[in-house]
């Protein structure tokens, strides 16, 4: 069965093969009495998002459903809705799938009331003060992935539709009530979205742990998170059914998320971009590019990246890593480069000024000038 826990780090976690069957009930326990569970148009017709609705009206909060959700989610897809969440007479959110479900459904149970736009509360300064945090509805998270961690986070990402920017919308309310971590719905993900997942989960960890900012519990957290995607990943990929594996790959997730309170960098400041234009997976463009910055780093992180193997138990310091990386790339069928995804160099300009004005930016090791971001996308292409 793999392992069993109840956690409140950083929310109540209910981590464990089956937990699901909880739903209803921890719905009652945040004080929802009508939720709007809230997924992806892939998962909306799949076996456990039924298994969902049927929990949910076998304990009377009725079987209410919002899918219309893009793989990055923008406001159009928040205000329709925020439609049926208010025509509904919900009183709260089951975000219920991979990050951009569980980030749309956050944006849903922010912005029921709000005085202002969705882009005042951008992830600038203390915009989000700005909001009014009595009209948020409480969140129960179920993620179905492991990859983003959004679960465990108090942020969701929204693509502007016009200018297909990506922004970070933060408030300290989005924070689930409760989550519910059940390794068993990760069972039935196609293997390149285990593999893109997990590799989003493994960039979350690693660039955190190289972000120059302090904070030691974060920078623990994003080791040990290292350590299990790269002894469970290639595990989860080649026998969906491992459910040890998959857990592990699940509490990795999880722990990326936690951990990137630290600091993100070069790598996702790379693929928010190329995953707004180009509509690419987000875990996946952030494979293609992680040996790339991690080169591209080097000169600021090598002796972290030294211990690290120390304690990974690979051998070979900095090389030793980069050729372990590169090794699980070929083994998951990651692409080997971005002109391998459709990227053009006739839009690098373009990419390279979205880089630069994307927040990841600022926890990168090396600071991203025009020049070296340019240079960085051209070795990637």
């Amino acid at each position: 069965m793999g392992p069993s826990a109840n956690w409140s780090y950083p929310t109540t976690i209910k981590f464990g093969a089956g937990r699901i069957s909880e739903l209803a009930a921890q719905c009652k326990a945040a004080g929802l009495t009508k939720p709007l569970l809230v997924t992806d148009r892939a998962l909306a017709g799949l076996p456990i998002t039924a298994q969902a609705l049927d929990i949910l009206a076998a304990g009377g909060l009725g079987r209410a459903m919002f899918s219309e959700v893009d793989p990055n989610p923008t406001e159009e897809n928040m205000q329709a809705g925020l439609k049926v969440y208010r025509a509904g007479g919900h009183d709260g959110v089951v975000a219920f799938g991979g990050g951009s479900a569980l980030d749309l459904g956050k944006m849903i149970a922010l912005m029921v009331e709000q005085p202002v736009p969705v882009w005042d509360l951008e992830d600038v300064d203390d915009w989000w003060t700005r909001a009014n945090p009595d009209t948020i509805a409480p969140i129960i998270a179920v993620p179905t992935t492991a990859g983003t961690g959004s679960e465990v986070g108090r942020a969701g990402v929204l693509t502007d539709s016009a200018t297909h920017r990506k922004k970070i919308i933060f408030h300290p309310k989005l924070m689930p009530a409760i989550t519910i971590c059940d390794p068993e719905l990760t069972v039935g993900m196609p293997a390149f979205i285990t593999a893109g997942t997990g590799m989003d989960a493994l960039a979350h960890c690693l660039e955190a742990y190289c972000s120059p900012h302090y904070h030691p519990m974060s920078h623990g957290i994003a080791l040990e998170g290292m350590r299990l995607v790269l002894e469970n990943l290639p595990r989860a990929y080649a026998t969906p059914d491992d459910l040890e594996a998959r857990a592990n790959m699940m509490s990795a997730a999880a722990m990326g998320a936690v951990a990137f309170q630290k600091g993100l960098g070069a790598i996702h400041s790379l693929s928010h971009p190329v995953g707004a234009v180009y509509n690419t997976h987000h875990g996946t463009t952030n494979a293609v590019v992680m040996p790339m910055v991690l080169e591209f780093n080097r000169a600021a992180i090598e002796d972290r990246i030294d211990r690290a193997a120390a304690y990974l138990g690979i051998a070979g310091g900095f090389d030793g890593f980069a050729a372990r990386i590169m090794e699980l790339r070929n083994t998951l069928g990651i692409p080997a480069s971005l002109g391998a995804m459709g990227v053009e160099a006739a839009r690098l300009d373009e990419l390279t000024e979205m880089a630069l004005l994307d927040p990841s930016c600022g926890g990168n090791p090396v600071p991203m000038t025009r020049e070296n971001t340019r240079a960085l996308f051209e070795r990637c292409l």
